[in-house]
């Protein structure tokens, strides 16, 4: 008889056995796919807000600047540089900006901070999480003018409101202490007290005045790309760009160490939580099959009798963890599809415990648990539980074959 058929009818002798077991599969299964989901989503979701806040998922800036971020380093050409990277395949934006320290001061108080200096024309609610926090006001509209906006927070230890005017204070290229005047025309709120409470916007053109920059001069070009999972790649196609020569070219790993430690934390977590599970799956597909062949002690031994080897014997216990891998494999796939469904469009508010917004590493988080599956993470969930089944399955087909005939006869 075919290996594959016996197999298939052995592994349904007991069928609340296999059920049992391979509903365990599909449990595993359904486990995997939430935690590696949710890890996928996540950490898009951290990784494209932080990208958001100021330096893009690749970022180009002066050499030596991440090391020692001082006004005095600049990057030169940056119009035509920011036109060769927007023209790169996988990119969705690059926005041209100057970041730096600043004292900002009101009539009644001054207050340390930090700046973004940018360009409206090309700064929209995608790429800038400060523009989509906005919630008094709005974005100045002349990249020359004298309009700045403002945290919430900054504001409010500043006590100004929209119409206000807020003094800022910093070295120039030149390192000679410069200020200028600005008035707020929009405040923002993220739900990250450290973002609100020292973070603001510039108009670029005003800045590279007050800072004795030329107009092609700047400290960073954040790029924006489509898929947070190519940043390397796309760090590589910039910094092979000629324009790209005389700067540094860093993805957000290297520009953001922090968000990029508590990510490798936290996957380190979820990767043992699902070995664990993994490991679950496999004592249980183990015992599963043990069982059956302990039960079938004297059936091999008539086998073997007759003439079967034991490799063969191997070969049938092997096909039948196959066969019952694949039906947990299926089982599995019938109920995470409506529970992934489900978590994939509506997710699992956790809002009314965390608040609207919530941070992690520095970096806002999105209160709604949900799950995104990457189809690499998806085969990598299946493979490794398939191959988990079989690897179970060895040390009772390598046991089916090792009682030597006579004896199993005479075991009742």
């Amino acid at each position: 008889m075919n290996l594959n058929k016996l197999a298939w009818r052995n592994i349904w002798r007991r069928k609340r056995r296999t059920l049992i077991t391979a509903f365990s599969i599909g449990f595993g299964v359904m486990l995997a796919v939430t935690f590696t989901g949710s890890g996928d989503y996540t950490y898009t979701n951290m990784i494209d807000t932080g990208a958001s806040m100021g330096m893009g998922h690749v970022t180009v800036e002066p050499v030596g600047y991440h090391l020692k971020p001082t006004l005095d380093k600049r990057l030169h050409g940056v119009e035509m540089l920011r036109e060769k990277i927007v023209a790169l395949e996988g990119v969705s934006d690059a926005t041209v900006r100057i970041t730096g320290q600043a004292m900002f001061a009101s009539a009644r108080k001054s207050v340390g901070g930090a700046f973004i200096a940018v360009d409206p024309a090309f700064e929209s609610e995608e790429n800038n999480l400060l523009i989509r926090s906005i919630v008094e006001g709005s974005v100045f509209s002349d990249r020359a003018g004298r309009g700045i906006v403002i945290g919430s927070r900054l504001a409010k230890k500043l006590q100004v409101k929209i119409g206000k005017k807020v003094v800022y204070t910093t070295t120039d290229a030149e390192g000679e202490i410069v200020s200028n005047i600005a008035r707020v025309t929009g405040i923002f709120t993220t739900g990250e007290n450290t973002i609100d409470g020292i973070m603001a916007l510039l108009p670029i053109a005003s800045v590279q005045k007050t800072l004795s920059y030329a107009p092609d001069e700047a400290t960073v070009i954040a790029v924006v790309i489509k898929d947070q999972r190519h940043a390397e790649g796309m760090r590589d196609k910039v910094a092979a760009l000629p324009e790209a020569e005389a700067a540094d070219v860093l993805t957000w790993k290297e520009s953001q160490p922090d968000l990029a430690a508590v990510i490798a934390f936290d996957k380190a977590g979820n990767y043992i939580s699902q070995l664990l599970v993994g490991l679950l799956i496999a004592v249980g597909i183990l015992n599963t099959m043990l069982m059956s062949v302990l039960e079938r002690t004297r059936e091999f031994g008539v086998m073997m009798a007759v003439g079967m080897s034991p490799k063969v014997l191997f070969k049938l216990v092997m096909v039948e963890s196959f066969w019952l891998s694949i039906v947990g494999l299926i089982l599995g796939i019938i109920i995470t599809t409506p529970w992934y469904y489900f978590l994939y469009n509506y997710g699992i508010d956790f809002s009314g415990a965390f608040g609207t917004d919530f941070s992690y590493g520095g970096v806002l988080v999105d209160p709604v648990f949900k799950a995104r599956l990457f189809k690499e993470s998806m085969m990598a969930i299946l493979g490794t539980l398939f191959m988990l089944a079989l690897l179970a399955g060895l040390y009772p087909a390598w046991r089916a074959g090792r009682v030597p005939p006579v004896e199993s006869l005479k075991t009742i």
